[in-house]
C-alpha cells in the first residue's frame, strides 16, 4: 500500500529527513585521508542521538552500524571498519538515516577523499545529475517510471552502468515502504503507479562506470562490482505536492 501522507505526518518526516542530512554532511566533512570508517559512523551515531533521534540502519534487519559506507567498486551496504582508512583518490558513498519520533528519513552522497581524475569527476557529476532529473519527473500526474526512465536515459547517454538489483523506495513509518523507485525503466507500456500529493519517496540511482554486473561480499552485506569498476551512490527523500517536488533531505 502506498501511504499519503497528512500534515502532521509531513512536520515528523522532514524533522526526520533534515537530521538524516546534516548527519551526511557531517559523515562527508570527515571522509579525509588518514580517517577510518568507523570513526565517521561513531561520529554520525552520536549526532544522531543527540538531536532525539536514532539511527535507523542501526540493527536493522541485522546491520552492526549506523551508517553504510563504501569505498571505490563496493556499491551499497558497507560495514564501517577501524580496518578500512580512508586514502587519497578514493571515493564514499555514505547513505545514513534517522527515525524521529515514529518517521524516518533516507539519503546518501558519494564524496571525494583528496583528488580524482577528470574521468572519475565526470562519472560522479553525471551519476548525481541523473538524481536530479528523476526529481524533475516526481510531479502530480506522472508516473514511478517516468522517474526511472529520467535517471536512466540521463546514466545511459553517458555510457554508465545502473544497478538493477536495487531501487529506491517509499519512506514513512518504515524505513523501506511502497512503491519501489527502480532507476531504469522496466516496462514503457506499464509505468506503475501514479505520483500523488503527500507521497513521500526516496529516489537513489546506484551506478557504476559500465559494467551492471555485481558480488556479495563475504561479510553479507556489501555489494561491490564484480570486474572493479567504480561505484556511486546519490539519494534524496521528497515529498509529493501539487506544485513542484519538496527535497527533504536538502540542507
Amino acid at each position: 500500500m502506498i501511504n499519503l501522507r497528512n500534515s502532521k505526518e509531513i512536520i515528523k518526516i522532514k524533522k526526520a529527513c533534515e537530521i538524516s542530512a546534516k548527519a551526511l554532511k557531517l559523515a562527508g566533512s570527515l571522509c579525509k585521508v588518514g580517517v577510518n570508517t568507523l570513526e565517521i559512523d561513531d561520529a554520525v551515531r552520536e549526532y544522531i542521538f543527540s538531536q532525539s533521534a536514532k539511527p535507523n540502519f542501526l540493527n536493522y534487519r541485522g546491520f552492526p552500524n549506523s551508517c553504510c559506507i563504501s569505498i571505490n567498486e563496493m556499491v551499497i551496504h558497507g560495514i564501517p571498519s577501524k580496518k578500512t582508512v580512508l586514502k587519497d583518490g578514493d571515493i564514499v558513498s555514505i547513505d545514513v538515516g534517522a527515525e524521529y519520533e515514529g518517521y524516518n528519513g533516507d539519503n546518501a552522497y558519494t564524496f571525494v577523499v583528496g583528488k580524482v581524475s577528470q574521468e572519475v569527476e565526470k562519472f560522479l557529476k553525471v551519476s548525481e545529475e541523473s538524481l536530479y532529473e528523476g526529481i524533475k519527473k516526481a510531479v502530480v500526474g506522472n508516473r514511478i517510471g517516468d522517474i526511472s526512465e529520467a535517471v536512466e536515459i540521463k546514466l545511459k547517454s553517458f555510457g554508465y552502468g545502473i544497478i538493477r538489483e536495487f531501487v529506491g523506495h517509499g519512506v514513512g513509518e518504515n524505513l523501506h515502504e511502497e512503491p519501489e523507485i527502480p532507476n531504469y525503466l522496466m516496462n514503457k507500456n506499464a509505468k506503475g503507479p501514479r505520483l500523488l500529493p503527500g507521497m513521500v519517496i526516496a529516489i537513489e540511482p546506484m551506478t557504476t562506470q559500465k559494467s551492471e554486473k555485481i558480488v556479495k561480499c563475504k561479510d553479507g552485506w556489501g555489494i561491490k562490482t564484480e570486474n572493479k569498476d567504480l561505484a556511486a551512490h546519490y539519494e534524496h527523500t521528497i515529498l509529493i505536492t501539487e506544485k513542484e517536488p519538496i527535497i527533504l533531505t536538502e540542507v
